[in-house]
């Protein structure tokens, strides 16, 4: 007879503090409708959805917050629209 195989449990990893400020940083900028609002007035959200950030994830360095808000103000930049002689090159 064959062996079965064994299955060996692994326990899910937990998220990290950065994977999560980052995804309530994103899930923020969607209910919030900070895609296609203002230059100034992204700025003024973000910092002062920065700032709620780092008391309420109290572990995050200083650089880990400054990567999470530059993740955040690509996440709200507009989409890359492709020019006629990119489009030309691909074909």
């Amino acid at each position: 007879m064959a062996k079965r195989p064994v299955r060996r449990h692994t326990p899910p990893t937990l998220p990290t503090p950065f994977d999560e400020a980052r995804d309530e940083l994103f899930q923020h900028v969607m209910r919030c409708g900070v895609i296609g609002s203002e230059l100034d007035h992204q700025g003024e959200w973000f910092d002062d959805t920065m700032k709620y950030l780092s008391d309420r994830y109290h572990e995050l360095t200083a650089d880990q917050l400054k990567q999470i808000r530059l993740l955040g103000e690509r996440f709200v930049q507009p989409p890359k629209q492709n020019t006629a002689s990119e489009a030309t090159t691909a074909a």
